[in-house]
């Protein structure tokens, strides 16, 4: 009976060593056959590597800093007042002109003439008239005294008749008065002159041409000289201008900065365009301030906190703008961000960048979110 147990103890024992052996042969055998298989799988993937190598970007890291804030506006440079000059007088043809287009000239100061003869006429005529009419007065008048004198040697009719011409008399001289003072005015419009002191802008005064009251202008003056900047901006940045704020203005063709102040804030916005209109007025008396040259302004509204990124660097998709930065492990991920202002050298990132990214400086949709790329350059 011992016996037997022994012997079922020592089949068992067998059986066991058998079965752990073949167990630990087991256990070796997958742990032999993953690392072939990752070796292999690193073997493929490093000739993979080898044939097609990860994309190669530039990447940038741009600080985080503080941006003016400002308002682009375009339009003409134009006087600021504007001063149609024309015939005030009778039509008359014009005789002589003595200023031109760009002179500046004084107030009252002769800038044409008229052909005065018809006027001079006039005056001779009502010169004559008020003699006629105050000789005539002088006598109704010396008649009305002789009869104020001695009342008893005249009829109450014939008191009454010379009474009343010498008023009529008198009167007779009045109107003769207003009739030369109209004749001298006349002859005064027959000569052009400036209203005010300016600067003569344009000139379409011709000799021999007939100036017509009202509808010939025959000068433009810009009162006091003064220019200025007329400009249109975008609705969404009219409420940003003040009256009182300085302006960086460019001409075309001209390599210098001119400055100037916004003086007018229009309360219309055009519902056409949607734009409303800005004045800026500057400094007068350079002969390049020409009204009707195109001109840009820069209006400096503020300042933001943000990152410059160039153009490149910024998508948009149906989601909203974004970039694509590379992180430690250098792979792609992809950032949402909000543009606050567009500058000619990028747009400023107005959040969803801390400054210390590397962003991809030329993104494009060949690279996709989690891909590993190789950083060729990194650019501050």
């Amino acid at each position: 009976m011992l016996r037997d147990r022994l012997a079922n103890l020592a089949a068992r024992s067998r059986r066991t060593r058998v079965s752990v052996a073949i167990l630990t042969f087991a256990i070796c055998a997958l742990v032999g056959g993953i690392w072939v298989h990752q070796h292999r799988a690193r073997a493929r993937a490093a000739v993979d590597t080898r044939k097609n190598p990860p994309p190669r970007v530039t990447v940038l890291v741009a600080e985080r800093r503080q941006f003016a804030v400002t308002v682009s506006i375009t339009g003409l440079i134009s006087a600021r007042h504007d001063l149609p000059i024309g015939n005030e007088g009778d039509a008359g043809r014009v005789t002589q002109i003595l200023v031109d287009g760009g002179e500046t000239v004084r107030a009252g100061e002769v800038l044409a003439r008229l052909d005065a003869g018809i006027a001079t006429s006039r005056v001779d005529s009502a010169v004559a008239a008020l003699a006629e009419a105050r000789a005539a007065e002088a006598l109704a008048r010396v008649e009305w005294r002789r009869v104020r004198k001695d009342p008893d040697l005249f009829s109450k009719e014939e008191a009454e008749q010379r009474r009343a011409t010498a008023l009529s008399a008198a009167a007779k001289v009045q109107v003769a008065e207003a009739s030369l003072a109209d004749a001298r005015s006349r002859l005064a419009h027959t000569t052009i002159r400036a209203p005010a002191a300016g600067l003569i802008l344009t000139r379409s005064a011709e000799i021999g041409q007939i100036a017509v009251p009202g509808q010939t202008v025959l000068f433009h003056l810009a009162l006091g000289g003064q220019i200025e900047l007329r400009g249109q901006v975008a609705e969404v940045d009219m409420p940003r201008l003040r009256v009182g704020e300085r302006a960086a203005i460019r001409l075309e063709g001209v390599d210098r900065l001119y400055h100037g102040t916004v003086w007018h804030v229009g309360s219309v916005i055009d519902p056409q365009t949607r734009e409303g209109t800005v004045r800026i007025a500057m400094r007068a008396g350079d002969p390049d301030l020409r009204p009707g040259s195109f001109a840009s302004a820069q209006v400096r509204v503020g300042a933001t906190p943000g990152v410059l990124l160039p153009q490149t660097a910024v998508l948009t998709d149906e989601a909203g703008r974004y970039v694509l930065i590379v992180d430690r492990q250098d792979r792609v991920e992809r950032r949402p961000v909000r543009v606050s202002d567009a500058r000619s050298d990028g747009l400023v990132i107005g959040s969803g960048l801390t400054g210390a990214e590397r962003v991809v400086a030329v993104a494009g949709p060949f690279l996709q979110t989690g891909e590993r790329v190789i950083v060729s350059r990194a650019a501050s």
